[in-house]
């Protein structure tokens, strides 16, 4: 199994490099949302998002995979978006879907997906753009069809199939699994690499769970980042109640850990 955390910055890949992480993404609500606040909307440009991402891949030695969202255009827009991550010394690029116009964040309702074919092209576009520069960089589809206002579970199926077999892609995810399965399903009409977000699910898949479902990667991108922030949240309340006192505390609550100093 292979675990895909989702990684703030670069100082902190440095940090899930040193603990054994052996891959992670640069999402666009994630990591874009780290250093600008803005929310998962595609709001963000190309360009700003290939260069926290190749600060962050220039900054480890294990493989980190850039959120593209839709690819930020047209066919032009994502052979340039898929060079860019290449030469910013990225190993692979997620795109998703959805219309460039209107996209929304994961797991917000009134989300729509592009034609079939649209979509298809997509894909067909990144995919020849890698094979231009670097055959093993890593064209990875995230389909948003199963809760899309256009979709379905069948329409998610059909596309997942449709990404791997016409689009080219190496790699194929699920964003909103309702059930077990469904899962299943997925996974039994796509012959290559899949993986799956928590979606619907009451709870995050174990590992075991995972490679239960014929599934070889693990899709934790939320766990960094999340306990970073509760984790700050928590300290500075603290802080605030119970002044140096707090930090004095933490430090002994972390004894030896070797991102703490004295002062």
């Amino acid at each position: 199994m292979l675990a895909v955390l989702g990684t703030p910055n670069a100082f902190h890949a440095q940090i899930m490099e040193a603990a054994g992480c052996e891959a992670a993404f640069v999402g666009t609500g994630i990591t874009g949302g780290n250093y600008t606040a803005f929310p998962d909307t595609g709001v963000l440009s190309a360009a700003e998002c290939v260069q926290f991402g190749g600060y962050i891949a220039r900054a480890v030695s294990f493989p980190v995979i850039l959120d593209g969202d839709t690819g930020h255009g047209g066919g032009p827009a994502v052979r340039r978006l898929v060079h860019d991550c290449i030469r910013a010394g990225l190993a692979g690029i997620r795109i998703d879907d959805q219309p460039i116009e209107g996209k929304r964040a994961t797991q917000t309702p009134g989300i729509e997906v592009v034609s079939r074919e649209a979509a298809v092209e997509r894909y067909q576009t990144a995919v020849r753009a890698r094979d231009e520069l670097d055959p093993d960089f890593v064209v990875m589809a995230q389909c948003y069809a199963r809760d899309a206002t256009n979709g379905g579970m069948q329409e998610l199926v059909e596309r997942l199939n449709a990404y791997w077999a016409h689009g080219g892609v190496d790699w194929v995810q699920f964003e909103s699994p309702h059930s077990i399965e469904e899962i299943r399903q997925a996974r039994a009409a796509v012959s290559g690499t899949l993986s799956v977000m928590q979606g619907k699910l009451p709870r995050p898949l174990t590992l075991a769970e995972h490679f239960a479902l014929g599934l070889r990667i693990a899709w934790y991108t939320f766990l960094p980042d999340q306990v970073l922030k509760a984790t700050s949240w928590k300290f500075l309340r603290e802080f605030r109640e119970r002044d140096i006192d707090a930090w004095t505390d933490f430090q002994a609550k972390h004894e030896g850990n070797p991102y703490l100093r004295g002062r």
